[in-house]
């Protein structure tokens, strides 16, 4: 498939609204018009890609406890499927960072959803718990690079005044894909039974694959950032990201080792979360299957918000303010979410919203952070890089959940996830604000 854009649409006439009057740009949705149409439909792409890689995320966690009762496994054994998908997500994500800066953004992204969408599908027919943690992590290596490569994507068609919420709005996409995956788990399982309903959970991660292939016919790499990328004979060179700053020339080693630790915290609280609640509210607070599908739309609703807010904010607070309060309150509310005493039902619908909210406005700023990080020329393979190797070592986490949980409960092995933002806050103290750089 080419991605050779096409020609350049009409230039801008050049008035500029008088005093007083708002452009098309000021207005609530004035991000999305700033695009212009090449840069919305990559937009759509990459928000349709990304839901899609949150839909085939959460078949996993949704079926856990039907997985656990047909293989027969412990809390450390289906904490493992989340490692493993999370680690080799890392190898993909860095694979896929690199292919994007030597062949394209576009051409990368048709390769990440085409790849976890066959895995996923594959996961339905595992016949052993090897089998099925073998097909997960195959389905990691799409996983991992599907939003590093759609956020760049998005980045290079997008103003520096408008980039944060731009990227907050398609990482929102991560929430409408885990709605869908609640809502088919709920219609699935309570028309199935158990031993059918997940491998029915999984054959259907191939359905939005056929829309997102077709759609992204349409979509080109950004023009500038294209041109900036072919000439740099850096391109897509690791090297080149682990270089240390030498006689006074700048290096990137420093800027890919605090990021990197930076996306650890960020998702191995995340993860911890993203994993373990549904089994928390199952096992441990006895709801059915609607019940914790009532309690998933309180949390996946907070986190929709929290997206869109956190992009917003992003922009008017500085990426690294943006990062920092909502380490502080997620951790926060990991500790109270986890403390809730038996009985108190109502209390745990109610602080779903914002723990879900919290846990998801830190991640509006990550798309265009880590774009604003690194050069035109390195700038998949750095965001692909330090995005991923956070998966991989956040990935222990859930694990470490899961072994905690056969004597603290997983209500109490929850409190290990807010360890994860206090490393974020941490990493921030080796990065500079980039607010306001325009990218090539």
């Amino acid at each position: 498939m080419s991605t050779t854009p096409p020609p350049p649409s009409a230039p801008s006439t050049g008035v500029r609204p008088a005093r007083g009057e708002r452009s098309a740009e000021d207005g609530a949705f004035g991000w999305l018009h700033a695009l212009g149409p090449r840069g919305r439909r990559a937009f759509a792409g990459a928000f349709g890609g990304y839901a899609l890689d949150s839909y085939d995320y959460f078949t996993l966690p949704l079926s856990m406890v039907a997985l656990a009762a047909y293989f027969r496994l412990d809390s450390g054994q289906t904490g493992l499927f989340t490692t493993v998908t999370l680690v080799v997500s890392a190898v993909g994500g860095a694979a896929a960072g690199v292919v994007a800066d030597r062949v394209g953004r576009v051409r990368a992204l048709m390769i990440t959803v085409i790849t976890y969408a066959v895995f996923t599908v594959a996961c339905g027919f595992a016949p052993t718990y090897e089998t099925l943690l073998v097909f997960r992590a195959l389905q990691g290596l799409g996983f991992g690079g599907e939003w590093a490569v759609g956020a760049i994507l998005v980045a290079e068609y997008t103003s520096a005044r408008h980039r944060g919420r731009t990227l907050g709005a398609v990482q929102s996409s991560w929430a409408a894909g885990w709605a869908l995956a609640a809502v088919v788990y709920t219609l699935v399982f309570s028309f199935a039974g158990d031993d059918l309903a997940w491998r029915v959970m999984f054959w259907t991660g191939a359905l939005p694959a056929l829309f997102v292939v077709w759609l992204r016919r349409r979509v080109h790499d950004a023009p500038t950032a294209t041109a900036a990328r072919e000439q740099d004979p850096r391109r897509g060179s690791f090297t080149a990201i682990f270089r240390p700053a030498r006689d006074g020339a700048p290096g990137l080693l420093r800027t890919t080792l605090f990021a990197s630790l930076l996306s650890t915290g960020v998702q191995g609280g995340y993860y911890t979360l993203a994993t373990w609640v549904p089994t928390y509210l199952k096992s441990e607070r006895g709801l059915s299957v609607v019940g914790t599908g009532g309690y998933l739309t309180f949390l996946i609703s907070g986190a929709f918000l929290g997206y869109l807010t956190g992009g917003h904010l992003t922009d008017r607070l500085g990426r690294r303010n943006n990062i920092w309060l909502f380490a502080l309150l997620s951790a926060l509310c990991i500790l109270a979410y986890a403390n809730i005493p038996h009985g108190a039902d109502t209390l745990l619908l109610v602080l779903g919203f914002p723990l879900g909210f919290c846990m998801s406005a830190i991640f509006s700023g990550f798309g265009s952070y880590l774009s604003e990080l690194y050069p035109t020329a390195v700038r998949g393979t750095g965001q692909g890089f330090t995005y991923n190797t956070g998966r991989a070592v956040g990935a222990v986490f859930p694990t470490v959940v899961g072994f905690l949980a056969d004597s603290w409960g997983v209500g109490g092995a929850l409190v290990f996830g807010a360890i994860g933002y206090g490393l974020a806050a941490l990493a921030l103290l080796g990065l500079p604000e980039t607010r306001g750089k325009e990218l090539a």
